[in-house]
């Protein structure tokens, strides 16, 4: 059965909705990343789809914002885009009334990446970084660079780092935060850029040219599909999970997105 497309517009924001055949009961309305994770989610539709007749409607969405506010105003049933800690950060501070429907999901990691080194030994004095700026993602830039050497942090049991927290910095290298959809593309003017393979992969880049890949089983960065409270128990929400983690689905992981981590 063919898959249609159509573009609509939720709130200020132009997205990409994808819809199969119509049934009895409404679709699931799905919000997505673009890229890998749509390709993922498309794959678990289609088997749900296959496996038990459930129509699923997946919205592509290109920003961090519109997929809770959709998803938190009842324009759409549930999301599959950010981990528990941003979660976390975006209820705080927005007052949403959202929750992970399910602990299971899928771990993205992030990774330094250069197109003027080829190893870490090679970053010269002065060297220009570029980390994510929103401030889970630069948490969790500024402790891929304490890994890879660069930097020495004050300890913490938290993800409240930031630039502030740095106690050592041999190399001085001079860090930029940039929106984590800019930093691909700052691979360009920067020595060393942290890239997260939500945007590596669409853009063509290869998950094995990181320098070094964060691929660290931490539940804060489970990619969680997230919903109202209320419809925790939606039977069509639960219907997709079960295809979503099913053997399948790690089979597709493990060959199409490799750099992927299952996490259910």
């Amino acid at each position: 059965m063919p898959i249609t497309r159509r573009a609509f517009s939720l709130g200020s924001a132009a997205l990409v909705a994808t819809s199969g055949p119509a049934f009895a009961d409404a679709p699931l309305r799905l919000a997505v990343s673009a890229g890998p994770l749509a390709q993922l989610v498309e794959f678990a539709t289609a088997l749900a789809r296959r496996k038990d007749g459930l129509e699923v409607r997946v919205v592509e969405t290109t920003d961090w914002v519109t997929p809770n506010e959709a998803v938190n105003a009842g324009d759409l049933d549930v999301n599959f885009y950010q981990h528990s800690a941003n979660l976390a950060v975006q209820v705080a501070q927005r007052g949403y009334r959202l929750v992970a429907a399910d602990p299971g999901g899928v771990i993205i990691p992030v990774g330094l990446f250069s197109r003027r080194i080829k190893q870490l030994s090679e970053v010269p004095d002065g060297a220009t970084v570029a980390i994510a700026n929103d401030p889970i993602n630069n948490a969790r830039g500024l402790l891929l660079l304490q890994r890879a050497g660069l930097i020495k942090l004050t300890p913490v049991t938290d993800l409240k780092i930031t630039t502030r927290n740095i106690l050592e910095n041999p190399k001085n290298i001079r860090i930029v935060e940039l929106d984590a959809a800019q930093l691909y593309r700052s691979l360009e003017d920067v020595t060393l850029a942290m890239v997260n393979l939500t945007y590596l992969i669409p853009a063509g880049g290869d998950p094995k040219s990181a320098l070094l890949l964060d691929t660290t089983p931490d539940e804060h960065f489970i990619i969680r599909f997230v919903t109202r409270p209320e419809n925790k128990d939606d039977p069509r929400l639960r219907r997709f999970l079960v295809a979503f983690k099913s053997p399948e689905v790690r089979t597709f992981i493990a060959d199409r997105l490799p750099a992927f981590i299952p996490a259910f």
